[in-house]
């Protein structure tokens, strides 16, 4: 099947390839990469080291400035951390645990909220086509091309971040049971940014970034509503109801954006689209290992997903059993109360 036809001239359209579904992605992109490994006869270390001297293209001052930046993003959390987030948790009366954990949460949403509007800025207030035709993140790929401005600025807020995160997740960060996974996850990611920036695969990271970031916004909204829900010794009704919509929205945006689109988009167009228009592609198994491992951890965080719905939905009806038996006692206790695990709390909007 012959790729998407560009005509750059005035007033000419572009045949836009349609989104394929599952079973096309997976039989289109079996069927190229296994053809492309049976053509590459002079695959191997020699060809890989070859091909990775003619192709890299990553200077030191880009590498000084990127360690630079990871630096500066740990003083700036800690000190958003002593100036800012652990005085209004205290301000907030929370409790300790969630006190503990709120600075956290709080610096995410702040760098996300942040990063991800840059990412949507770029691929839908700009010329970029990459969201709407994602085989067009290889139109006019050439060897050691230059970095369009705006791009190579989210790539050094994004690689300097996660180069921040690899250390903030062992050091700085709450300990948790996904933790080693999350430290697998950041280390796979900056070997994407720095890999696709330095072979000049820029446009699909845009892509992978703006796809990938939303969700993190979605999980930190909900933790700081779950950590404010109860503070003070008093239950706030408007909390609660935040972090039950911001987990539902978690979990359809995190099926829609994760599991739908980026192997849709992305996986399609870096295993299929991207041999189309350059056949000989640098580094095409390895890039696409990188992109599958980071599907199938997408996939293992989903089943995690999966389990706290269920435990949330169990819990709610624990609550109402629980409720009803302590419902003559809330009733004794006086109005505006809340009974929380057996707990009578002040309740507030």
């Amino acid at each position: 099947m012959a790729g998407p036809i560009v005509d750059d001239s005035p007033g000419a359209t572009v045949d836009v390839e349609p989104m394929p579904g599952y079973v096309d992605l997976i039989t289109r992109a079996s069927t190229v990469m296994y053809g492309a490994l049976r053509d590459c006869s002079a695959c191997g270390l020699e060809l890989s080291k070859r091909t990775l001297l003619d192709n890299a293209y990553i200077t030191w001052t880009e590498i000084l400035l990127f360690c630079f930046c990871a630096f500066l993003w740990t003083q700036i959390r800690r000190g958003l951390t002593e100036c800012l987030f652990k005085p209004l948790a205290e301000w907030c009366k929370l409790q300790h645990k969630d006190a503990a954990k709120m600075p956290e949460s709080a610096w995410k949403l702040v760098f996300y909220t942040m990063s991800w509007s840059y990412s949507t800025y770029l691929l839908f207030f700009t010329s970029y086509t990459f969201f709407y035709h994602p085989a067009s993140v290889f139109y006019d790929w050439k060897s050691g091309m230059s970095v369009p401005t705006d791009i190579a600025i989210a790539y050094l807020i994004q690689g300097s971040f996660y180069g921040h995160s690899i250390y903030a997740t062992v050091y700085m960060d709450a300990w948790r049971k996904d933790s080693a996974v999350m430290v697998v996850h950041h280390v796979i990611t900056l070997a994407l940014i720095s890999f696709s920036y330095a072979f000049r695969y820029h446009s699909v990271g845009v892509l992978v970034l703006f796809l990938h970031d939303i969700n993190d916004i979605q999980l930190e909204f909900t933790k700081l509503n779950v950590y404010l829900k109860s503070r003070g010794g008093s239950y706030y009704l408007l909390n609660d109801i935040l972090s039950n919509m911001g987990s539902v929205s978690f979990s359809i945006t995190w099926f829609w954006f994760r599991l739908y689109w980026f192997p849709l988009k992305v996986l399609y167009a870096t295993c299929v689209c991207s041999l189309q228009s350059v056949p000989n592609i640098p580094f095409y198994f390895f890039f696409n290992a990188l992109l599958l491992a980071l599907l199938l951890m997408n996939i293992y965080w989903f089943l995690f997903i999966v389990v706290f719905v269920v435990k949330v939905l169990k819990m709610k009806e624990d609550g109402q059993a629980d409720d009803k038996d302590h419902h003559h006692q809330e009733n004794n206790s006086g109005q505006g109360k809340h009974v929380q695990n057996g707990v009578s709390k002040d309740k507030h909007l």
